[in-house]
């Protein structure tokens, strides 16, 4: 038994690393340039702050981490998310282990998620939406952990607190789910139905407040701007009747289409379709609370705002859906059908790569074809034949401002766009090319 599980246990390492090294090598290899979300990442860290015109600043503190590290190399920031990838990954196998104690179940709860493009095609771009995968991953692993303790672990609630608002300062989309877990979740488990509650708990709540503060100083003193580009890219403001049905039926479609994949994992592996809700097994609640409720409840805000939902933002909202649907199933699986699990599975975890590749080879009027460091080349020619100091700064949009920033060898500070830009006024020397104006400091 101990060696079966440790063949498991290296199964699962072994996904991770390839799952890992390939989505590395992949984008480096057929992208020409890194993609928008992460340049703006890294125009945003050239200059960290609190905070920035669009989210909060932990995307932007992670890039910038890794460009101290590596510098200017597109492969580095492909490892960055591939990393973050695989520690929602390694939580989520913890947590399946837990509940189920079965590593082979553990594992399939991982590879079903191969069946999302969410955890593999949309990957080599790190953004927000990446960003949240682990905080998302282990927030919910420490608060399954303080919840199945009678005496709730001090340290486990520190950490959680911080994770959760690490989670929090990556996107705000994130409080849907200490909405649906900690709040909801708790609330009607620990104090209505089991009425039990220590003020120990209330660590967590301490914890992720504090670590707020210096963000929420930073909101109040730029009018909230992340907020109201957040309402912006919804659509809410416009507001029109017909958006309150449209979009969540939309949503709603979408998501299912999302599912198609890991489903047919799924059926691949069922003897038949047979399962019933036990509302006294309190894993299975957990599972459906952490699953559904940050879904129903982002699709209740489509309905009453009338808000479109993007797609994307949605990447770590299905993290925990293979562990559902394994937990559930876990009696109908066969394991005589898991050659036909696995052939389908290699088939989508290497056709995913492969398509990937093909579209970004194909074609060449894409982001990541951008001339970012051949325009960088004559930027840096054209300035040293007019001064000497190193360039400090660059203004204009993120997109071409930030790719500046980044393969300039000054690695200027990004100060925002050129309107109403005051750097331009102070500065010693600068000069401006096609809308962005580079210089140095006084």
């Amino acid at each position: 038994m101990a060696q079966n599980k440790k063949k498991i246990l290296n199964l699962f390492y072994i996904f991770l690393i390839t799952h890992l090294v390939l989505w590395t090598v992949v984008p480096t290899f057929v992208n020409q340039n890194l993609p928008l979300d992460t340049i703006e990442a890294l125009a945003w860290g050239s200059n960290l702050d609190w905070g920035f015109n669009k989210h909060p600043p932990l995307s932007a503190f992670f890039s910038e981490i890794f460009f101290i590290i590596f510098g200017s190399k597109d492969w580095a920031f492909y490892l960055l998310s591939q990393i973050f990838v695989i520690i929602s990954f390694y939580f989520v196998f913890k947590l399946s282990n837990l509940l189920m104690n079965d590593f082979k179940l553990s594992l399939i709860s991982v590879l079903l998620l191969e069946g999302i493009y969410f955890y593999n095609f949309t990957t080599p771009e790190f953004n927000v939406n990446v960003a949240q995968l682990p905080f998302w991953a282990i927030v919910v692993y420490f608060t399954w952990k303080i919840f199945d303790k009678k005496e709730p672990n001090v340290i486990d609630l520190i950490l959680l607190g911080f994770f959760a608002a690490a989670g929090f300062l990556s996107k705000y989309l994130f409080l849907y789910l200490l909405i649906s877990i900690d709040l909801l979740f708790f609330y009607l488990i620990f104090i209505i139905k089991d009425r039990k509650f220590q003020f120990t708990y209330l660590i967590s709540l301490e914890v992720f407040l504090l670590l707020l503060i210096p963000h929420l100083i930073w909101l109040t003193n730029n009018d909230y701007v992340t907020i109201a580009y957040g309402l912006a890219r919804t659509g809410a403001n416009d507001f029109q009747i017909a958006n309150h049905l449209i979009n969540p039926i939309l949503f709603a479609l979408k998501q299912i289409g999302i599912l198609i994949p890991l489903l047919t994992l799924c059926f691949l592996l069922i003897k038949k379709i047979k399962f019933k809700i036990n509302l006294k097994d309190k894993k299975l609640l957990f599972l459906i609370f952490i699953n559904m409720a940050p879904i129903i409840l982002i699709l209740l805000t489509s309905l009453i705002t009338g808000s479109k939902i993007r797609t994307m933002w949605m990447t770590p909202f299905y993290l925990f859906i293979g562990l559902l649907f394994v937990y559930v199933f876990r009696k109908q699986i066969n394991f005589k059908n898991i050659k036909k699990f696995s052939i389908c599975f290699g088939f989508l975890f290497l056709v995913s790569p492969l398509i990937y590749g093909y579209i970004s080879i194909s074609n060449d009027n894409k982001r990541t074809d951008y001339p970012g460091k051949q325009i960088a080349e004559k930027v840096q020619f054209e300035w040293d034949q007019n001064f000497d100091e190193p360039m400090g700064f660059v203004i204009g949009d993120e997109w071409k401002a930030g790719n500046l920033s980044y393969h300039l060898k000054s690695r200027p500070k990004w100060e925002g766009f050129i309107n109403n830009n005051n750097i331009l006024n102070e500065a010693k020397e600068y000069i401006c090319i096609d809308e962005i104006c580079v210089g140095t400091y006084k």
